[in-house]
């Protein structure tokens, strides 16, 4: 019997990607909905918590493997930035900084007035202000979309996550400095990471599109090479503690500006990504406790709502002056609202470099859940109504 469980037990990853994956080719095909809310449904059913499956989440191999899918999906968002664009239309920028800025605040107000303490409403406003990459870029890929609203969403979503880890690595650092009082410990894990991961990602977007060079017909080998490097990356940021966020976010928008073609026919890395994908969104909703969604379920419901519309006001206040209709300002902050797996992934990484304290922010479980199935429905709509992105059909 002990051998049985042992062999059941390995094979839980393996046959929860698999139903994972079932889920969200049947469930897009009959509802026209993204495939990746119905990934995340399968990993929260199958979690520890609720039907048992799938064992605690650990740092292991699951949570290497959705850092590397996770590190793809950043690499691909910082190879669409366009820092000329952000140049030439700064009001863009500004039009993220305040609807950030204005979620946090709004975030860290309502938080304080659930009764949550002063660090943990820091921790989960600074949470709140990001846009999951993960889901923006995937649905975006999935619908084919492509026009002002799309292309603003990826632009806010990528400051937004800079923005976000920023914020919460301060957050982070302040509740070192409280708990042991140690300075250089604290600066380690705010600011000094964020430069160190941003350094690194620099390095490698100017040093492999010079080996590419070097080994000519880059646009041919781009996407394994842009792959290997993306884990190798990964890799040593989850070695040396660094953020994987920040770091292959810069080597996508180094590599960009490096002159390397990344075609059409290459986005999510080919079947390398989509199998990644799953991973990690089944890796995120796997760490969802049903208990702890019913227990922050009334704080979950108004810091979505007060998100969605403090991201909407923001955007759209500077609609005009950023050259576009207040009407698909409203949708491009509309856009901004799946928030899940960059979450849940900065949580991990926090909660296994030792800080405490994200236990008790794991009442956000609720709004995780909520933006994990409902995020990616709400992206898909604002891309269909700015008329970006036809309508999903699905089997009668």
């Amino acid at each position: 019997m002990p051998d049985l469980l042992a062999i059941l037990g390995s094979l839980s990853w393996p046959v929860a990607i698999t139903l994972a994956w079932l889920a969200g080719e049947f469930g897009q095909r009959w509802t026209g909905l993204p495939r990746i809310s119905f990934y995340g449904l399968v990993g929260f059913l199958l979690a520890a918590p609720q039907l048992g499956v799938l064992p605690s989440p650990e740092p292991g191999t699951a949570l290497l493997l959705a850092d590397v899918a996770f590190g793809l999906i950043l690499f691909e968002l910082g190879y669409r930035i366009n820092l000329r664009w952000l140049r030439t239309n700064p009001w863009i920028g500004v039009s993220g900084l305040a609807e950030a800025l204005l979620t946090f605040v709004t975030v860290y107000y309502i938080a304080r007035a659930f009764g949550v303490a002063v660090i943990n409403a820091q921790m989960l406003a600074s949470l709140s202000m990001a846009t999951s990459p993960a889901t923006v870029v995937r649905v975006i890929n999935e619908q084919k979309s492509s026009g002002q609203v799309t292309e603003r969403a990826l632009h806010l979503c990528a400051l937004n996550c800079v923005l976000a880890v920023f914020a919460f690595n301060v957050s982070v650092g302040l509740w070192i400095f409280r708990t042991s009082e140690d300075l250089g410990d604290a600066l380690w894990n705010s600011l000094v990471v964020l430069a160190v991961s941003a350094f690194s990602g620099v390095v490698f977007g100017l040093v492999v599109p010079a080996v590419l060079r070097v080994l000519g017909k880059p646009a041919q080998d781009a996407t394994v090479a842009f792959a290997l490097a993306v884990i190798l990356l990964v890799s040593v940021t989850y070695t040396l503690g660094l953020s994987p966020v920040v770091a292959t976010l810069a080597f996508g928008l180094m590599a960009r500006h490096r002159r390397i073609a990344f075609s059409q026919a290459q986005r999510n890395f080919g079947a390398l990504g989509e199998l990644l994908t799953v991973v990690l969104f089944v890796f995120a909703a796997s760490t969802l406790d049903w208990q702890k969604i019913l227990a922050g379920g009334a704080m979950a419901v108004a810091l979505v709502l007060a998100r969605l519309l403090t991201k909407l006001l923001g955007v759209m206040a500077f609609a005009h002056l950023a050259g576009i209709s207040w009407r698909k300002g409203a949708l491009t902050g509309v856009a901004l609202a799946p928030l899940s797996v960059f979450v849940i992934l900065l949580l991990e990484h926090a909660r296994h470099a030792g800080v405490q304290v994200v236990d008790e922010l794991r009442a956000i479980a609720a709004v995780t859940m909520l933006l994990e199935l409902f995020g990616p429905i709400i992206l898909q709509r604002a891309l269909v109504w700015a008329r970006e992105a036809p309508e999903p059909r699905h089997a009668a």
